[in-house]
């Protein structure tokens, strides 16, 4: 019967990892979506899903000797 259970978990963890990735997929932006597991004792795996979502911006940019050379 632990089969059971783990299928449960385990649906839950890539039902999570879908929502994820749909939200990173529609984010004006970038995104990164990691899985990590590890072995625990008792038979078990611990697994943490590392989300984040990231704004960047490119601006132009002008270097003091540049800057400095136009100003004279």
């Amino acid at each position: 019967m632990p089969m059971a259970k783990s299928t449960t978990e385990n649906k839950e963890i890539l039902e999570k990892l879908q929502q994820l990735y749909r939200e990173i997929f529609a984010h004006d932006g970038y995104g990164d979506l990691r899985v990590e597991m590890r072995i625990l004792r008792r038979g078990q795996k611990e697994v943490i899903i590392h989300c984040g979502k990231q704004y960047r911006y490119v601006v132009d940019y002008e270097s003091n000797a540049l800057i400095a050379e136009q100003s004279s």
